[in-house]
């Protein structure tokens, strides 16, 4: 029998996209999948679309939470922590894309190869449509490594495209719920990768990624785009970013690699030193970012002291 796969879905006034992302999970050909909703909507009409597919699938098919009404991050978190949820692999989806036939089978397969013991995360790279559902292309196709080095410098996986097994969801939930994080996946990458977890970028797209006025973080496939996190990264976000994980991650370094460890370590230590120790120290430590033009911006954040 295939492994139970809990798709831990987030909503949020999701009335005009939600349907096509439920439809796309009745659309799955891995068939043993459970939706468990957090409901974070002011209104009723997020939560009347929820409650008529759990009629029209079976409550064994469907579970709705309340969601806790503290941010996107926190309604994941919530999710992922919940005692009551079990599966074998775990899901993270947003309520406004569409998922491919394939993506959970595709995860699925790659999450079966590694030993149940070991912490395994899942992403993919995205297939981009706007708001009426029409191709804009792909998102950055990533090739280095995934690591703990590149996932203290960015996040390589959306949210909406990860999965990841017991031995990982066991991570976040000794991490807590209530941890002060920047985002969920992100989080997830930086927590599974420093404790010595196997993480898999797929350069095929997994999902139909949309694009609209809503959405909260966007896909940063435009020069347009790269250029305002550019600009983010120089106001300081990154530095605001890197204490908040460093913050989380210091009192869970028992469960972290001595190799990972050693390196949270030097990178949160050449942080706060003078300029040219802070500026060797930070590009000693290892850590990077995917793209040239990223590496270039890290430099620039380590020489004005904006990492």
């Amino acid at each position: 029998m295939s492994r139970t796969a809990a798709i831990l879905l987030c909503t949020y006034d999701g009335e005009s996209y939600l349907p096509a992302q439920l439809d796309s999970f009745d659309s799955q050909t891995y068939s043993n999948w459970i939706v468990h909703a957090s409901d974070d909507s002011r209104g009723s009409g997020t939560r009347a679309i929820l409650e008529q597919y759990r009629q029209k699938w079976g409550p064994a098919r469907m579970s709705i939470w309340r969601g806790p009404q503290k941010g996107f991050a926190a309604n994941f978190l919530s999710l992922a922590c919940n005692p009551s949820i079990d599966a074998d692999i775990y899901f993270f989806s947003d309520q406004d894309d569409i998922w491919k036939p394939a993506k959970i089978d595709r995860a699925a397969r790659w999450l079966a190869s590694i030993p149940d013991d070991v912490p395994a995360l899942y992403c993919s790279r995205t297939q981009l449509i706007d708001e009426h559902g029409n191709s804009l292309g792909y998102s950055p196709l990533f090739k280095r490594q995934p690591c703990f080095a590149n996932a203290l410098a960015q996040n390589v996986g959306g949210g909406n495209t990860m999965a990841f097994n017991r031995a990982a969801r066991d991570l976040l939930v000794k991490t807590g719920p209530h941890t002060q994080i920047v985002a969920h996946d992100w989080w997830t990458y930086l927590l599974v990768s420093a404790c010595g977890g196997h993480v898999h970028y797929d350069g095929c797209p997994s999902i139909l990624y949309r694009q609209h006025g809503g959405n909260l973080i966007g896909a940063n496939k435009s020069a347009r785009a790269r250029l305002y996190r550019l600009n983010m990264l120089l106001k300081g976000h990154l530095k605001a970013w890197n204490d908040t994980h460093i913050e989380a991650l210091m009192p869970h370094q028992s469960m972290m690699s001595p190799e990972n460890r050693a390196k949270l370590n030097c990178f949160s230590q050449a942080r706060n030193r003078s300029f040219f120790p802070r500026v060797w120290g930070v590009l000693g430590s290892g850590i990077y970012r995917q793209t040239v033009m990223g590496n270039i911006g890290l430099a620039a954040a380590a020489l004005f002291n904006r990492i």
